[in-house]
């Protein structure tokens, strides 16, 4: 009998296990989807399906949400919901179950979320602390319909740090009197005034709210009808103060997207330096600044309620020209790598820098190029697998170089650093798969160096299987781009073309999944 009864029991384990095994597979298919092509490594993207915008980024109790825009059934934009993932330091994440779906109000556009630290809102029970979601309704059958009012603002609110969530009942909080674009709001409590303070945008400018309970709001002010790039719609809107870097001097960040209208075309994220009063923002800039000048960082907002008041900035890691078009299959778009911003006095102009946390950079890996100097007017080739999963660094003088990522296929991306012409030029046009959507690798790429450090400065370059973002001078310039190459890059020619400068201390390190 033992002999026939041990077997059974262990069948029985066996499926058993078998059984939890699947279950959890099914719930968590993450071990398959982050093996597939062009899955980023060490970037967030979802598990599946459709995502845009970052939403309700806030950390609190130790946890740092990260809510986004999303469609669950296609990889294709569809009725919006608001996805969610947590982290405790930025660039490990977990899944969490859809946050927000769409109601009788409409779907749910994007928007923030706050840490109410002293029950404003009266959610909370006592010893509690809400979280309180702000976002946009947008009902499709009112646009269909040819009205203009059919985005208006509503709130939701979590009593267990986000994992569950209840609407008002009184939604919407905002409502619209015919504006057409009437949505993305970001709200923050304003310690001088004593109210929360919102701000959204109505098509070609900023407006400016107040409150003191999250559900009642008094307009304020308007900002932007004469000022910034007016190419396209302005979306996502973010204010907060910074300290100027080396001194006690602090000064007012607008941050808006827009799309389309930025400098390599598609949607990009443009920014003001200004005051505000607790009522009203104003700016002297005479010019568009932009946060980025890759055509693949968008709708980018700041998290609330960070340790040390650091101002952390994370974006949608795409643009509107080909969004839709990537040469993805069971997911589509990725967020960028979390950033620190700051603010530098240069040259009597303020510059806003965005740079990746440190955490990033301490990422386990293998090191592939340890230290290496290319002299000037001298050329290094490195031959190395790894790179489409790699961290480069090196620090220089030359205002004159080129770096040439290539695999096997001649397949080609080029970074031009341009003394003649004070530039910074990336070329995809022959990167890889590029032909799937007509502006997507139809240019070079361009942005100004005007501003560099005199001396030696610093570029990071991080390459992931689909994109790579580069940091030059400590962020004082960035550039994000998706690349879609049909095989790994496994060579890097360095050209310095300098006649003076070298270039100094080049590593390289293949960077393991986070995943």
């Amino acid at each position: 009998m033992r002999r026939i009864i041990l077997p059974i029991l262990v069948l029985c384990m066996f499926f058993a296990c078998k059984k939890k095994v699947e279950k959890q597979q099914r719930e968590n298919p993450i071990a398959d989807n982050y093996t597939e092509e062009y899955r980023p490594q060490f970037h967030f993207s979802p598990p599946e399906k459709w995502m845009n915008d970052p939403n309700g980024l806030v950390y609190n109790d130790g946890v740092y949400h990260l809510f986004y825009q999303y469609y669950p059934e296609d990889i294709v934009w569809g009725p919006m919901h608001w996805g969610h993932a947590i982290s405790k330091d930025l660039v490990y994440w977990e899944h969490k179950p859809i946050a927000l779906y769409p109601d009788e109000n409409g779907l749910i556009f994007s928007g923030s979320a706050v840490v109410d630290k002293n029950n404003t809102s009266g959610f909370a029970k006592e010893g509690e602390t809400p979280l309180v979601a702000i976002f946009t309704y947008h009902d499709m059958e009112g646009e269909k319909a040819g009205r203009t009012d059919f985005q208006t603002q509503g709130i939701a609110f979590s009593l267990d740090n986000g994992d569950t969530w209840v609407k008002y009942k009184d939604n919407p909080v905002i409502g619209n009197n015919g504006i057409k674009d009437f949505r993305d709001p970001k709200v923050f409590w304003h310690e001088a005034s004593e109210n929360w303070i919102l701000s959204l945008v109505a098509g070609d400018h900023a407006k400016f709210y107040s409150s003191k309970n999250l559900k009642e709001w008094k307009y304020l002010s308007d900002f932007g009808k004469t000022q910034g790039a007016h190419g396209g719609v302005w979306e996502c809107p973010d204010l907060f103060p910074l300290k100027v870097e080396g001194s006690e001097e602090e000064k007012w960040v607008l941050i808006i997207s827009i799309n389309p209208g930025a400098p390599n075309g598609g949607s990009g994220t443009q920014y003001f330096i200004g005051e505000f009063d607790g009522k009203k923002f104003v700016s002297n800039q005479k010019e568009p600044k932009w946060l980025d000048y890759g055509t693949d960082n968008y709708a980018g907002v700041t998290y609330n309620n960070v340790p040390n008041d650091d101002r952390i900035f994370i974006g949608w890691m795409s643009n509107w020209d080909y969004a839709r078009d990537t040469p993805t299959k069971k997911w589509r778009s990725a967020m960028t790598l979390p950033r620190k911003l700051s603010l530098r006095n240069i040259d009597e102009e303020y510059l806003l820098t965005n740079y990746p946390l440190k955490q990033v950079f301490e990422l386990p890996g293998e090191v592939l190029v340890e230290s290496l100097n290319v002299s000037n007017l001298a050329t290094e080739t490195i031959n190395t697998n790894g790179l489409n999963q790699s961290q480069i660094s090196f620090t220089t003088t030359s205002k004159d170089y080129r770096l040439t990522f290539k695999n096997n296929l001649d397949e080609t991306l080029e970074l031009v650093m341009d003394a003649k012409n004070n530039a910074f030029l990336l070329n995809r046009m022959e990167s890889g798969k590029v032909n799937f959507q007509a502006e997507f690798g139809n240019k070079k790429h361009f942005m100004p160096i005007t501003h560099l450090s005199q001396g030696e400065y610093e570029v990071k370059i991080l390459l992931d299987w689909s994109s790579i973002e580069i940091f030059i001078d400590k962020g004082q310039y960035a550039m994000t781009e998706q690349i879609f190459s049909n095989e790994a890059y496994n060579q890097l020619i360095i050209e310095n073309l300098d006649p003076e400068f070298s270039i100094k201390n080049v590593k390289i390190k293949r960077v393991e999944s986070v995943w």
